[in-house]
């Protein structure tokens, strides 16, 4: 590549068709041909080089969702490439955990003293309408 190639965002778009359940990106690169463009895709980003004419089309797109970078298809036409990808499900990779019976816990029990009340468990000391108040 001539040293004289500046470098250049493309005009990008990107959304989710959520009736195909893919991400779409459209990048316009206008006169790169075909065989120069160079698409990259991560399970988290998308990264472009096309040079054209003296130009060079730099792109990278980081994901905020995880797709499936073998399933990408890619079409160049007009000077638009469109990339689609379909979403990873979250879920996809999860392991299930088998859980296990535990030992039954033994509590100690609290045993009030005579003339205590019972605690109620309300986080107050102050009696409640109906409760008599302790004297002294």
């Amino acid at each position: 590549m001539p040293e004289n190639h500046i470098k250049i965002a493309p005009e990008t778009v990107a959304y989710a068709d959520t009736e195909t359940r893919k991400l779409v990106v459209e990048f316009a690169i206008p006169g790169a041909p075909t065989d120069t463009i160079d698409v990259k895709i991560l399970g988290d980003s998308i990264h472009l080089t096309a040079p054209a004419r003296d130009i060079e089309y730099v792109a990278a797109l980081a994901l905020a969702w995880p797709v499936k970078p073998d399933k990408a298809e890619a079409i160049y036409e007009h000077g638009l490439l469109r990339i689609e990808v379909p979403f990873k499900d979250p879920m996809e990779d999860a392991v299930k955990v088998t859980i296990k019976t535990a030992v039954a816990e033994t509590k100690p029990a609290v045993i009030a003293s005579p003339g205590t009340p019972p605690a109620v468990g309300r986080g107050s000391s102050k009696p409640v309408a109906a409760e008599p108040a302790l004297a002294p």
